[in-house]
């Protein structure tokens, strides 16, 4: 396919000499490439299709990378990307050795701060603005941060060292959310337009300069009409908690207007001190099926481009289904279990929950910290919490986890969806610590199933266990189903098969490739192979790990976390415990590295963790 004006985009300084009709061409273009791409790759595609004339924008009023655009998350930068010289690698999104579909300064230059994690980029900004004021340099900042990100409070915390600071740089926040009516978005656009103007501005501090030097009357007088003039804004702009905390607002204004966004960014871009230009779009735009399903197409994978529909289905209920069905069963027995997200109900299934529990579920925003300690309250009054996050969000809360609910011993369960490797969001997003963070903490249970059926019984373990907190860990994808008719115990593994040279510990779900990989061995090989599925990580069975060491001698555990800190490391710890020597041993894990992106089983091979290795380092012990 070709394109009229997009095909010529190799690097970003051409933007500047378009016109604003070859813009909006560019803009249409842009946004049928990326939907191409993405149909084919997966991806995260609303929200950067609704960023697409902010973008042009920017880079039209703005000299990147000497002035500095920092993304949040990166779910808004696809355009950013397409017309920074990474148009043809594009189609790599997302694939092993391709490009990352966040943001990655060893990627390229115009990826200024790397990103994946929500509201880090007005932090990181200030902190660009404040180094170029001690360098004495004059490069302008711009973050660039969605409605829900601003929300959490990182990045409140950020505006708050803003405003008290006065650092100049901009902060541009794109709300896909908020509907304005036409009377009061007009006057609004209005209002906003004369008061970001260069005259008004010039104007505003003369009148300013020459009121203040009348005696007795100057500075009073000055206080007063400033006053009026923020009760006029206050009217018409949603931004006043913005101007209090010292950050001046302008906005909202239409975000799918380059010539309005443009025209608004000159007329800001020199005035000093932090400012804030709020701009609505709509996510999806321009795509049918993402305007029409905007929650569908926030992430998603490949899909037929004409009708947007998934191109294929697992055949299996994945490991998030199992767990939300698990809940939503327990719940009508359990009436204390409550359940809350961080601003992922989808991605945690959990809208069956909410669906039938209305009142029982909490989807407090992106707000990881204050969902724990929420938690820990719920669980005080009497409630019994569990809170659904992905791993590696979950990450933000170790403090909240360890002081509110681990030295009170509170019965909050964790689960930690997307736990292991979660391949095309690459490094950013692989689950993979959570182990180690958690069973470093007194009082916590730490547990991972091997199936689908362990998974429903470990949150019925949790629904009962009232001596403290839980976690529970599961990956993304389909789920595996293993004979299974023993119940779950605190602290005890199952024996899979029995064997006499080979113990192999396995922990959570890939007993799956594990098994794979030991059915491709013969009978007398298979028969000296001990398989055993911890359960937890903590407690652990110590008597019938040590019963199979001392019997085999040799030992391989294996775990989708990583190895520093992580389960092979606690069995490392046991054997050490009860004085056992002369053991052959090999953890297999995570390796001590940040893994890239690629599809699951590309980073699971990466890191040893497939069928084929297993067979390799079984063969060197049998």
């Amino acid at each position: 396919m070709t394109y009229k004006i997009l095909d010529k985009i190799n690097k970003p300084d051409v933007i500047k000499k378009l016109s604003f009709e070859q813009l909006n061409i560019l803009a249409s273009e842009i946004r049928d490439y990326m939907v191409s791409v993405v149909s084919k790759t997966g991806g995260h595609l609303a929200s950067s299709l609704g960023a697409v004339e902010i973008t042009l924008a920017l880079y039209k009023v703005f000299n990147p990378p000497y002035d500095k655009i920092i993304w949040d998350v990166g779910h808004q930068a696809y355009c950013h990307k397409i017309i920074t010289g990474r148009k043809n690698r594009f189609k790599t999104l997302r694939q092993k050795n391709g490009l990352s579909g966040f943001l990655k300064p060893s990627e390229s230059k115009y990826d200024i701060f790397g990103a994946g994690h929500s509201s880090t980029s007005i932090s990181a900004a200030l902190g660009f603005a404040k180094a170029r004021d001690l360098n004495n340099e004059k490069y302008e900042v711009i973050s660039v941060i969605g409605d829900a990100s601003i929300a959490n409070g990182m990045a409140l915390e950020a505006i708050n060292h803003l405003g008290h600071d006065k650092t100049k740089m901009l902060i541009v926040v794109i709300d896909n959310e908020m509907s304005i009516s036409p009377t009061v978005g007009a006057l609004s656009e209005y209002f906003n337009r004369l008061m970001s103007g260069g005259v008004i501005t010039k104007l505003r501090n003369k009148i300013k300069s020459v009121l203040q030097k009348i005696p007795a009357i100057g500075y009073p007088t000055t206080k007063v009409i400033m006053s009026m003039e923020e009760a006029i804004k206050a009217i018409f702009s949603p931004g006043i908690i913005f101007d209090e905390l010292g950050v001046r607002y302008f906005g909202p204004i239409n975000g799918h207007n380059i010539k309005l966004l443009t025209e608004t960014l000159n007329n800001i871009k020199d005035i000093e001190g932090p400012k804030l230009l709020h701009i609505v779009t709509k996510k999806g735009k321009g795509y049918k099926p993402a305007e029409e399903n905007p929650t569908l197409f926030h992430g998603i994978g490949p899909f037929d481009k004409k009708t947007g529909i998934p191109v294929c289905k697992p055949e299996n209920p994945t490991y998030s289904k199992i767990f939300a069905d698990a809940i939503t069963g327990l719940a009508s027995k359990y009436k204390k279990i409550v359940a809350i997200v961080a601003a992922m109900i989808e991605g945690t299934n959990l809208s069956i929950f909410k669906e039938k529990f209305s009142k029982r579920f909490f989807d407090v925003g992106i707000a990881e910290e204050h969902s724990v300690t929420f938690a820990a309250g719920l669980a005080k009054a009497g409630l019994k919490p569990f809170v659904c996050i992905y791993s590696t969000f979950l990450q933000r809360g170790i403090d909240q986890i360890i002081h509110d609910t681990g030295i009170q011993k509170l019965p909050v369960t964790f689960i930690l969806d997307r736990a292991g490797l979660v391949g095309e969001d690459g490094a950013t997003h692989h689950g993979v610590f959570d182990i180690s963070y958690m069973k470093m903490i007194p009082n916590m249970v730490v547990m991972a199933p091997s199936d689908a059926i362990e998974l429903q019984k470990m949150v019925k373990f949790a629904a009962t266990y009232k001596d403290g907190p839980v976690s529970i860990r599961f990956p993304r994808g389909e789920s595996f189903h293993y004979k299974n008719n023993s119940q779950i115990k605190l602290g005890e593994a199952r024996i899979i098969q029995k064997g006499t040279k080979l113990t192999i510990i396995n922990f959570g779900a890939l007993l799956y490739e594990l098994l794979q990989a030991v059915n491709t061995f013969d009978k007398q090989d298979k028969n000296k192979i001990e398989i055993i599925d911890a359960r937890f990580a903590k407690p652990m069975d110590e008597k019938l790990i040590i019963e199979s060491i001392k019997k085999t001698g040799n030992l391989i555990t294996i775990e989708e976390g990583v190895i520093q800190g992580g389960f092979g490391q606690s069995v490392l710890e046991v054997i050490s415990k009860h004085n056992i020597n002369n053991v052959k041993v090999k953890l297999l894990g995570i390796p001590d590295k940040f893994i890239e992106h690629g599809t699951m089983q590309e980073c699971r091979t990466e890191c040893g963790l497939a069928k084929d290795n297993f067979i390799k380092i079984i063969k060197n012990f049998l």
